[in-house]
């Protein structure tokens, strides 16, 4: 059986694309794209025009780069030192639409990561060392700072914004207009300033989530945030307890043992 003929990329002639630069077979390169040297491009990539991508990328397949986009451009750090090997590397089937800003790593071999399957709407932006999961969303102009992480199947609406270095877990809804300053449990829903509003069950049944696994994470939320001391303790005492915890369960509770920044609350503001 014959293997099935592949073309090769289609490089528009505005396009400025390096001979270094390494292009899967049925890429498209949109007009006035800028391609750099140090950057691999998976098959069935599409870069409209006007886009850059810098050296470090490396883009999975399948995934679109919008207009004017800028994938790894250089971390917004005034001691980063340009010469350094850092990379942003992209996820197949990912989406970023036009005007996405994503930085790179700041430290030797590191990587700001994007996850397969991801939506990245207009003019959104990823700091340096960002971490994001697989089918995570984020709508028009969310800002992200350095070394944040999320989960995956977080959903961010528009112009939500997190401090650096917070945590966002998996299965999080974050309304429009959020602040993040402090780290966000898998599974909650989050608005305003830091400020739980319960769980995302809604979410959770969408993914298919057993109607257990949901009840117990509604008593776990109840136990957890009804105390009014040590987070980490309360999560550590009650997963101790659970026996044979569910998946999600444990992935909830797991979550309050790390952490730099404390956890948002329900319905209250933090700092």
């Amino acid at each position: 059986m014959r293997a099935r003929y592949k073309p090769p990329a289609m490089i528009h002639p505005s396009a400025v694309v390096s001979s270094e630069a390494k292009i899967g077979q049925q890429a498209e390169i949109g007009p006035f794209a800028v391609i750099e040297a140090d950057v691999e491009i998976g098959d069935g990539v599409k870069v409209e025009s006007h886009a850059v991508i810098k050296d470090g990328a490396r883009i999975g397949h399948r995934v679109t780069i919008g207009n004017a986009a800028v994938v790894a451009g250089l971390p917004q750090d005034l001691g980063f030192d340009p010469s350094r090997r850092t990379f942003v590397r992209i996820g197949d089937g990912t989406t970023l639409r036009e005007g996405v800003t994503i930085n790179r790593a700041t430290k030797e071999n590191g990587a700001t990561t994007v996850g397969s399957d991801c939506f990245l709407m207009a003019n959104s932006h990823l700091g340096h060392d960002c971490q994001l999961g697989n089918k995570v969303v984020l709508a028009n102009g969310v800002l992200l700072a350095g070394h944040v992480t999320v989960g995956d199947f977080s959903f961010f609406g528009g112009s939500a914004a997190s401090h650096q270095f917070c945590r966002i877990g998996q299965g999080c809804m974050v309304g429009g207009l959020s602040a993040i300053t402090m780290d966000v449990a898998p599974f909650t829903m989050l608005a305003e300033r830091s400020a739980l509003f319960g769980l995302n069950v809604v979410g959770l049944r969408r993914r298919g989530v057993a109607r257990e696994a949901i009840r117990q994470l509604q008593q776990a939320y109840k136990s957890v945030f009804a105390h009014s001391g040590n987070l980490r303790q309360k999560a550590e005492e009650l997963l101790a307890e659970a026996g044979d915890p569910s998946p999600e369960l444990r992935t909830f509770l797991e979550f309050f043992a790390s952490g730099k920044r404390g956890f948002s609350r329900p319905g209250r503001a933090k700092d």
